[in-house]
Protein backbone atom coordinates (compact mmCIF):
# COMPACT_ATOMS: atom_id res chain seq x y z
CA UNK A 1 0.00 0.00 0.00
CA UNK A 2 2.35 2.07 0.81
CA UNK A 3 4.31 1.42 -2.64
CA UNK A 4 1.48 2.51 -3.84
CA UNK A 5 1.04 5.46 -2.42
CA UNK A 6 4.72 6.90 -3.00
CA UNK A 7 4.55 5.99 -6.68
CA UNK A 8 1.10 7.94 -6.97
CA UNK A 9 2.79 10.71 -5.50
CA UNK A 10 6.00 10.76 -7.69
CA UNK A 11 3.72 9.88 -10.45
CA UNK A 12 1.23 12.89 -9.79
CA UNK A 13 4.79 15.29 -9.56
CA UNK A 14 6.00 14.13 -12.85
CA UNK A 15 2.59 14.77 -14.40
CA UNK A 16 2.47 18.16 -12.70
CA UNK A 17 6.01 18.94 -13.66
CA UNK A 18 4.86 18.12 -17.36
CA UNK A 19 2.19 19.92 -17.75
CA UNK A 20 3.27 22.97 -15.64
CA UNK A 21 6.87 23.56 -17.71
CA UNK A 22 8.39 23.16 -14.13
CA UNK A 23 6.97 26.33 -13.59
CA UNK A 24 9.43 29.09 -13.02
CA UNK A 25 11.46 30.95 -14.71
CA UNK A 26 10.08 33.04 -12.57
CA UNK A 27 6.95 31.02 -12.27
CA UNK A 28 6.82 30.93 -16.42
CA UNK A 29 7.45 34.87 -16.40
CA UNK A 30 4.17 34.82 -14.09
CA UNK A 31 2.18 32.81 -16.12
CA UNK A 32 2.77 34.53 -19.22
CA UNK A 33 1.90 37.73 -17.67
CA UNK A 34 -1.45 36.84 -16.52
CA UNK A 35 -2.27 35.50 -19.76
CA UNK A 36 -1.41 37.61 -21.86
CA UNK A 37 -2.42 41.06 -20.17
CA UNK A 38 0.98 42.18 -21.03
CA UNK A 39 3.73 42.26 -23.93
CA UNK A 40 6.44 43.27 -21.53
CA UNK A 41 6.20 42.80 -17.50
CA UNK A 42 9.04 43.83 -15.27
CA UNK A 43 7.41 44.95 -11.71
CA UNK A 44 10.86 43.74 -10.12
CA UNK A 45 12.76 45.53 -12.00
CA UNK A 46 10.72 49.04 -10.91
CA UNK A 47 12.59 51.16 -8.70
CA UNK A 48 9.34 53.28 -7.65
CA UNK A 49 6.64 52.81 -4.89
CA UNK A 50 3.23 52.98 -4.15
CA UNK A 51 1.07 53.40 -7.28
CA UNK A 52 1.64 50.61 -9.77
CA UNK A 53 1.02 51.52 -13.66
CA UNK A 54 0.60 49.86 -16.56
CA UNK A 55 1.24 51.39 -20.38
CA UNK A 56 -0.22 50.49 -23.41
CA UNK A 57 1.91 48.84 -26.02
CA UNK A 58 1.43 52.06 -28.45
CA UNK A 59 2.92 54.79 -26.45
CA UNK A 60 6.18 55.26 -26.70
CA UNK A 61 8.93 54.36 -23.38
CA UNK A 62 12.38 55.38 -23.62
CA UNK A 63 14.67 52.52 -24.72
CA UNK A 64 11.78 49.97 -25.68
CA UNK A 65 9.98 48.91 -29.01
CA UNK A 66 6.73 50.08 -29.01
CA UNK A 67 5.10 47.00 -30.55
CA UNK A 68 1.53 48.91 -31.46
CA UNK A 69 0.53 45.35 -30.86
CA UNK A 70 1.83 44.37 -34.07
CA UNK A 71 4.28 41.38 -35.08
CA UNK A 72 5.81 42.87 -38.03
CA UNK A 73 6.39 46.36 -35.64
CA UNK A 74 7.66 44.61 -33.07
CA UNK A 75 10.26 42.74 -35.47
CA UNK A 76 11.28 45.66 -37.51
CA UNK A 77 11.02 48.62 -35.32
CA UNK A 78 13.47 50.03 -32.83
CA UNK A 79 13.47 51.32 -29.35
CA UNK A 80 11.87 54.83 -28.72
CA UNK A 81 14.81 57.26 -28.38
CA UNK A 82 12.46 59.30 -25.97
CA UNK A 83 9.32 58.84 -23.87
CA UNK A 84 5.98 59.96 -25.06
CA UNK A 85 4.94 63.17 -23.19
CA UNK A 86 1.73 61.80 -21.33
CA UNK A 87 4.50 59.65 -19.00
CA UNK A 88 6.02 62.61 -18.14
CA UNK A 89 4.38 63.70 -14.76
CA UNK A 90 4.46 59.93 -14.11
CA UNK A 91 8.65 59.50 -14.62
CA UNK A 92 8.57 63.09 -12.56
CA UNK A 93 6.62 61.44 -9.83
CA UNK A 94 8.59 58.10 -9.93
CA UNK A 95 5.85 55.99 -10.27
CA UNK A 96 6.45 52.80 -10.69
CA UNK A 97 6.30 51.43 -14.17
CA UNK A 98 5.05 47.74 -13.96
CA UNK A 99 4.77 46.75 -18.09
CA UNK A 100 3.37 47.53 -21.44
CA UNK A 101 0.52 46.05 -21.89
CA UNK A 102 -1.49 44.32 -24.39
CA UNK A 103 -3.71 45.86 -27.27
CA UNK A 104 -5.11 44.64 -31.17
CA UNK A 105 -2.98 45.15 -34.12
CA UNK A 106 -2.28 48.88 -34.42
CA UNK A 107 -5.43 49.17 -32.06
CA UNK A 108 -7.72 49.10 -35.16
CA UNK A 109 -10.11 46.35 -33.80
CA UNK A 110 -12.48 45.91 -30.65
CA UNK A 111 -12.60 42.22 -29.84
CA UNK A 112 -9.19 42.03 -28.03
CA UNK A 113 -7.85 39.27 -30.39
CA UNK A 114 -4.06 39.51 -30.61
CA UNK A 115 -2.99 36.28 -32.14
CA UNK A 116 1.30 36.34 -32.45
CA UNK A 117 1.18 38.50 -28.37
CA UNK A 118 -1.87 36.02 -27.51
CA UNK A 119 -5.55 37.20 -26.76
CA UNK A 120 -6.49 37.58 -22.75
CA UNK A 121 -9.63 36.50 -21.38
CA UNK A 122 -12.52 38.47 -19.79
CA UNK A 123 -12.66 37.01 -16.54
CA UNK A 124 -16.29 38.92 -16.25
CA UNK A 125 -18.63 36.03 -17.33
CA UNK A 126 -17.26 33.30 -14.69
CA UNK A 127 -15.95 31.09 -17.11
CA UNK A 128 -12.58 33.53 -18.80
CA UNK A 129 -14.39 32.81 -22.13
CA UNK A 130 -15.34 36.45 -22.70
CA UNK A 131 -14.01 39.29 -25.00
CA UNK A 132 -11.55 42.18 -23.30
CA UNK A 133 -12.53 44.49 -25.60
CA UNK A 134 -10.11 46.13 -27.53
CA UNK A 135 -8.27 47.85 -28.62
CA UNK A 136 -6.44 47.93 -25.05
CA UNK A 137 -7.49 45.11 -23.75
CA UNK A 138 -4.26 44.53 -21.53
CA UNK A 139 -4.51 47.83 -20.12
CA UNK A 140 -7.81 46.62 -19.04
CA UNK A 141 -6.96 43.42 -17.82
CA UNK A 142 -3.98 44.55 -15.92
CA UNK A 143 -5.96 46.66 -13.79
CA UNK A 144 -8.99 43.85 -13.35
CA UNK A 145 -6.04 41.14 -12.35
CA UNK A 146 -4.65 43.37 -9.47
CA UNK A 147 -1.32 43.45 -11.62
CA UNK A 148 -1.53 47.64 -12.17
CA UNK A 149 -3.71 50.19 -10.10
CA UNK A 150 -3.89 52.14 -13.11
CA UNK A 151 -2.98 51.80 -16.63
CA UNK A 152 -2.79 54.10 -19.58
CA UNK A 153 -4.94 53.28 -22.83
CA UNK A 154 -5.69 54.79 -26.20
CA UNK A 155 -9.18 55.54 -27.19
CA UNK A 156 -10.40 56.26 -30.82
CA UNK A 157 -13.83 55.05 -30.91
CA UNK A 158 -14.19 53.37 -27.68
CA UNK A 159 -10.70 51.68 -26.77
CA UNK A 160 -10.80 52.45 -23.52
CA UNK A 161 -14.14 52.18 -22.76
CA UNK A 162 -15.31 48.77 -24.63
CA UNK A 163 -12.27 47.19 -22.59
CA UNK A 164 -13.33 48.93 -19.37
CA UNK A 165 -16.95 47.13 -20.10
CA UNK A 166 -15.96 43.84 -20.85
CA UNK A 167 -13.89 43.29 -17.97
CA UNK A 168 -15.76 45.12 -15.20
CA UNK A 169 -13.44 48.17 -14.64
CA UNK A 170 -13.45 51.70 -14.81
CA UNK A 171 -11.94 53.79 -17.93
CA UNK A 172 -11.88 57.37 -18.61
CA UNK A 173 -12.03 58.74 -22.40
CA UNK A 174 -10.34 62.31 -22.10
CA UNK A 175 -11.34 65.33 -23.77
CA UNK A 176 -9.75 65.33 -27.20
CA UNK A 177 -5.82 67.72 -27.11
CA UNK A 178 -6.11 67.43 -23.62
CA UNK A 179 -3.62 65.15 -23.29
CA UNK A 180 -0.49 65.19 -25.96
CA UNK A 181 -0.67 62.30 -28.08
CA UNK A 182 2.86 62.55 -29.03
CA UNK A 183 4.54 59.47 -29.16
CA UNK A 184 1.37 57.37 -29.49
CA UNK A 185 1.48 55.01 -32.63
CA UNK A 186 -1.23 57.08 -34.70
CA UNK A 187 -4.72 56.28 -35.78
CA UNK A 188 -6.34 59.30 -35.95
CA UNK A 189 -4.73 62.13 -34.50
CA UNK A 190 -6.72 65.34 -36.28
CA UNK A 191 -9.66 63.93 -35.18
CA UNK A 192 -10.23 60.88 -33.00
CA UNK A 193 -7.28 59.94 -30.79
CA UNK A 194 -7.07 59.94 -27.12
CA UNK A 195 -5.01 58.98 -24.54
CA UNK A 196 -6.55 58.32 -20.58
CA UNK A 197 -6.47 56.18 -17.73
CA UNK A 198 -8.11 52.98 -16.91
CA UNK A 199 -8.89 51.52 -13.02
CA UNK A 200 -11.11 49.45 -10.59
CA UNK A 201 -12.11 52.26 -8.53
CA UNK A 202 -13.11 56.31 -9.23
CA UNK A 203 -10.04 56.78 -6.22
CA UNK A 204 -7.63 55.07 -8.59
CA UNK A 205 -8.92 56.63 -11.42
CA UNK A 206 -8.65 60.14 -10.49
CA UNK A 207 -4.72 59.60 -9.19
CA UNK A 208 -4.36 58.30 -12.65
CA UNK A 209 -5.82 61.48 -14.43
CA UNK A 210 -3.49 63.10 -12.02
CA UNK A 211 -0.67 61.69 -13.66
CA UNK A 212 -1.92 62.72 -16.97
CA UNK A 213 -2.89 66.61 -16.27
CA UNK A 214 -1.13 68.52 -13.84
CA UNK A 215 -3.34 69.59 -10.58
CA UNK A 216 -6.29 67.07 -11.89
CA UNK A 217 -5.96 66.16 -8.30
CA UNK A 218 -7.03 69.19 -6.99
CA UNK A 219 -10.08 70.13 -9.69
CA UNK A 220 -11.61 66.34 -8.53
CA UNK A 221 -11.00 67.30 -4.96
CA UNK A 222 -13.19 71.26 -5.91
CA UNK A 223 -16.02 68.90 -7.91
CA UNK A 224 -16.42 66.64 -5.50
CA UNK A 225 -17.04 69.69 -2.87
CA UNK A 226 -18.94 71.58 -5.29
CA UNK A 227 -22.12 68.64 -5.98
CA UNK A 228 -20.95 66.23 -3.20
CA UNK A 229 -24.58 64.96 -3.60
CA UNK A 230 -26.25 63.10 -6.91
CA UNK A 231 -29.53 65.16 -6.47
CA UNK A 232 -27.22 67.83 -7.46
CA UNK A 233 -26.62 66.87 -10.77
CA UNK A 234 -28.80 66.49 -13.56
CA UNK A 235 -28.35 63.51 -16.16
CA UNK A 236 -29.75 63.52 -19.85
CA UNK A 237 -31.12 59.64 -20.24
CA UNK A 238 -30.58 58.15 -23.43
CA UNK A 239 -32.20 55.47 -25.09
CA UNK A 240 -30.83 53.84 -27.89
CA UNK A 241 -33.05 51.37 -30.24
CA UNK A 242 -31.17 48.17 -30.14
CA UNK A 243 -30.35 48.31 -26.90
CA UNK A 244 -31.01 45.09 -24.51
CA UNK A 245 -33.80 45.76 -22.10
CA UNK A 246 -32.28 44.62 -19.18
CA UNK A 247 -29.52 47.07 -19.31
CA UNK A 248 -31.72 49.28 -19.61
CA UNK A 249 -33.23 48.70 -17.01
CA UNK A 250 -30.24 48.37 -15.06
CA UNK A 251 -28.81 51.65 -15.47
CA UNK A 252 -31.83 53.38 -14.68
CA UNK A 253 -31.94 51.54 -11.48
CA UNK A 254 -29.12 52.73 -10.53
CA UNK A 255 -29.45 56.14 -11.02
CA UNK A 256 -32.62 56.16 -10.01
CA UNK A 257 -31.23 54.85 -6.38
CA UNK A 258 -28.68 57.57 -6.45
CA UNK A 259 -31.06 60.12 -6.87
CA UNK A 260 -30.15 62.06 -9.63
CA UNK A 261 -32.01 64.40 -11.38
CA UNK A 262 -33.17 62.42 -14.79
CA UNK A 263 -34.45 64.07 -17.75
CA UNK A 264 -35.14 61.89 -20.73
CA UNK A 265 -33.34 62.87 -23.88
CA UNK A 266 -35.78 63.26 -27.19
CA UNK A 267 -35.96 61.06 -30.13
CA UNK A 268 -34.91 63.73 -32.60
CA UNK A 269 -31.86 63.87 -30.57
CA UNK A 270 -31.38 59.74 -30.44
CA UNK A 271 -31.59 60.34 -34.77
CA UNK A 272 -28.76 62.57 -34.03
CA UNK A 273 -26.95 60.41 -31.92
CA UNK A 274 -27.15 57.24 -34.56
CA UNK A 275 -26.15 60.03 -37.10
CA UNK A 276 -22.64 60.92 -35.43
CA UNK A 277 -22.14 57.16 -34.79
CA UNK A 278 -21.96 56.58 -38.20
CA UNK A 279 -19.82 59.32 -39.15
CA UNK A 280 -17.42 58.86 -36.23
CA UNK A 281 -16.96 54.92 -37.40
CA UNK A 282 -16.43 56.44 -40.97
CA UNK A 283 -13.88 59.02 -39.92
CA UNK A 284 -12.27 56.25 -37.63
CA UNK A 285 -11.31 52.92 -40.03
CA UNK A 286 -10.55 56.16 -43.06
CA UNK A 287 -7.63 57.60 -40.86
CA UNK A 288 -6.91 53.99 -39.34
CA UNK A 289 -6.00 53.17 -43.39
CA UNK A 290 -4.77 57.08 -43.73
CA UNK A 291 -1.95 56.99 -41.06
CA UNK A 292 -1.39 52.72 -40.81
CA UNK A 293 -1.64 52.40 -44.76
CA UNK A 294 2.54 51.80 -45.40
CA UNK A 295 1.48 48.34 -43.39
CA UNK A 296 -1.32 47.02 -44.93
CA UNK A 297 0.72 44.53 -47.41
CA UNK A 298 3.56 43.77 -44.68
CA UNK A 299 4.09 40.25 -44.34
CA UNK A 300 3.66 39.86 -40.31
CA UNK A 301 0.79 41.76 -39.95
CA UNK A 302 -2.32 39.92 -39.78
CA UNK A 303 -4.76 39.14 -42.49
CA UNK A 304 -7.84 40.34 -39.69
CA UNK A 305 -6.10 44.08 -39.44
CA UNK A 306 -5.09 44.02 -43.82
CA UNK A 307 -9.42 43.76 -44.10
CA UNK A 308 -9.76 46.43 -41.79
CA UNK A 309 -7.69 48.48 -43.48
CA UNK A 310 -9.44 47.46 -46.20
CA UNK A 311 -12.47 48.75 -45.30
CA UNK A 312 -11.00 52.10 -44.03
CA UNK A 313 -9.50 52.72 -47.57
CA UNK A 314 -13.21 52.53 -48.74
CA UNK A 315 -14.89 54.69 -46.26
CA UNK A 316 -11.95 57.06 -46.86
CA UNK A 317 -12.19 57.38 -50.26
CA UNK A 318 -15.92 57.43 -50.54
CA UNK A 319 -17.92 59.01 -47.09
CA UNK A 320 -14.85 60.62 -45.59
CA UNK A 321 -14.64 64.06 -46.31
CA UNK A 322 -18.65 64.10 -45.72
CA UNK A 323 -18.21 62.58 -42.45
CA UNK A 324 -15.67 65.35 -41.18
CA UNK A 325 -17.55 68.25 -42.31
CA UNK A 326 -20.30 67.13 -40.65
CA UNK A 327 -18.79 66.93 -37.08
CA UNK A 328 -19.01 70.84 -36.40
CA UNK A 329 -22.55 70.30 -36.27
CA UNK A 330 -22.54 67.41 -34.07
CA UNK A 331 -20.60 69.41 -31.71
CA UNK A 332 -22.96 72.19 -31.68
CA UNK A 333 -25.86 69.64 -30.73
CA UNK A 334 -23.92 68.52 -27.87
CA UNK A 335 -23.38 71.95 -26.72
CA UNK A 336 -26.66 72.54 -26.70
CA UNK A 337 -27.55 69.46 -25.11
CA UNK A 338 -25.24 70.23 -22.21
CA UNK A 339 -26.91 73.53 -21.57
CA UNK A 340 -29.72 71.82 -20.00
CA UNK A 341 -28.17 68.53 -18.12
CA UNK A 342 -24.72 68.24 -16.66
CA UNK A 343 -24.11 64.17 -18.18
CA UNK A 344 -25.38 61.98 -20.96
CA UNK A 345 -26.01 58.44 -19.59
CA UNK A 346 -26.13 55.96 -22.13
CA UNK A 347 -25.00 52.01 -21.98
CA UNK A 348 -21.18 51.43 -23.04
CA UNK A 349 -22.40 48.81 -25.18
CA UNK A 350 -25.94 47.30 -26.04
CA UNK A 351 -25.50 44.15 -24.99
CA UNK A 352 -23.74 42.26 -22.55
CA UNK A 353 -20.20 41.54 -24.01
CA UNK A 354 -20.12 38.41 -26.00
CA UNK A 355 -17.74 34.94 -25.94
CA UNK A 356 -14.77 34.93 -28.37
CA UNK A 357 -15.08 32.98 -31.05
CA UNK A 358 -13.97 28.87 -30.69
CA UNK A 359 -11.90 29.48 -33.90
CA UNK A 360 -11.16 33.23 -33.37
CA UNK A 361 -12.10 36.69 -34.37
CA UNK A 362 -13.12 37.81 -38.06
CA UNK A 363 -13.94 40.80 -39.89
CA UNK A 364 -17.85 39.75 -39.64
CA UNK A 365 -17.25 39.40 -35.78
CA UNK A 366 -14.98 42.77 -35.51
CA UNK A 367 -17.65 44.47 -37.09
CA UNK A 368 -20.85 42.80 -34.95
CA UNK A 369 -18.66 43.72 -31.91
CA UNK A 370 -18.15 47.22 -33.63
CA UNK A 371 -21.94 48.15 -34.09
CA UNK A 372 -22.66 47.02 -30.33
CA UNK A 373 -20.71 50.13 -28.76
CA UNK A 374 -22.10 53.06 -28.42
CA UNK A 375 -19.08 55.14 -27.76
CA UNK A 376 -17.72 56.66 -31.51
CA UNK A 377 -20.49 59.81 -31.26
CA UNK A 378 -18.17 60.52 -27.83
CA UNK A 379 -14.51 60.58 -29.97
CA UNK A 380 -16.42 62.29 -32.84
CA UNK A 381 -17.29 65.02 -30.81
CA UNK A 382 -13.90 65.37 -28.76
CA UNK A 383 -16.09 65.23 -25.50
CA UNK A 384 -14.89 63.27 -22.60
CA UNK A 385 -16.98 59.88 -21.48
CA UNK A 386 -16.13 57.88 -18.73
CA UNK A 387 -17.50 53.98 -18.32
CA UNK A 388 -18.60 52.83 -15.11
CA UNK A 389 -19.04 49.01 -14.19
CA UNK A 390 -22.77 48.18 -13.20
CA UNK A 391 -23.78 44.91 -11.47
CA UNK A 392 -27.04 43.48 -13.16
CA UNK A 393 -29.80 41.36 -11.01
CA UNK A 394 -27.89 37.77 -10.98
CA UNK A 395 -28.63 35.11 -13.11
CA UNK A 396 -28.41 31.13 -11.79
CA UNK A 397 -24.55 31.68 -10.23
CA UNK A 398 -23.22 34.32 -11.81
CA UNK A 399 -24.16 38.25 -11.38
CA UNK A 400 -23.58 39.96 -15.28
CA UNK A 401 -22.14 43.57 -14.73
CA UNK A 402 -23.05 45.73 -17.72
CA UNK A 403 -21.71 49.32 -18.17
CA UNK A 404 -22.97 52.78 -17.74
CA UNK A 405 -21.18 55.54 -20.03
CA UNK A 406 -21.35 59.40 -18.75
CA UNK A 407 -20.49 61.52 -21.15
CA UNK A 408 -19.66 65.02 -20.11
CA UNK A 409 -19.03 69.16 -21.80
CA UNK A 410 -15.06 69.32 -22.59
CA UNK A 411 -13.14 69.51 -20.06
CA UNK A 412 -15.33 67.90 -17.72
CA UNK A 413 -13.56 65.09 -16.37
CA UNK A 414 -13.61 66.05 -13.11
CA UNK A 415 -17.37 66.34 -12.59
CA UNK A 416 -17.35 63.68 -14.45
CA UNK A 417 -15.20 61.49 -11.75
CA UNK A 418 -17.40 62.57 -9.01
CA UNK A 419 -20.33 61.66 -10.38
CA UNK A 420 -18.56 58.48 -11.42
CA UNK A 421 -17.98 58.42 -7.51
CA UNK A 422 -21.36 58.77 -6.47
CA UNK A 423 -22.51 55.81 -7.88
CA UNK A 424 -19.50 53.53 -6.92
CA UNK A 425 -20.82 53.99 -3.33
CA UNK A 426 -23.71 52.68 -4.90
CA UNK A 427 -21.85 49.39 -5.80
Amino acid sequence: MMKKRVCGLVLGGLVLMVFDGCASPQERRLKHAREHAFISYWPASAQGHGLRLAVKDNIDMKGRVTSAGSEFVAKNSPPAVRDAPCLALARERNVEIVGKTNLTEFAVTVSGENRYFGTPKSRLDGKNDGIPGGSSSGSAMAVATHMADVSFGTDTGGSIRMPAACCGVYGLKTTFGLVSTKGVFPISPKHLDTVGPLARNIGDLAQGMDLLQRGFAGKYRKAVADKPLARQITIGRLYLNGTDSAIDKAIDAELKARHFKIVRLSKDFEKKWHAAEKDGKVVALGDAWYNDRKYANQKGVSLLTKLVLAKGELDYKFGYAGAVKRKAAWQRELRSVFKRVDFIAVPTLQGLPPKMPYWGSDVVFELRVFEMQNTVAVNYAGNPALAIPIRMPPQGKTTPVTSLQLVGPRLSEAALLNAGRLIEHQN
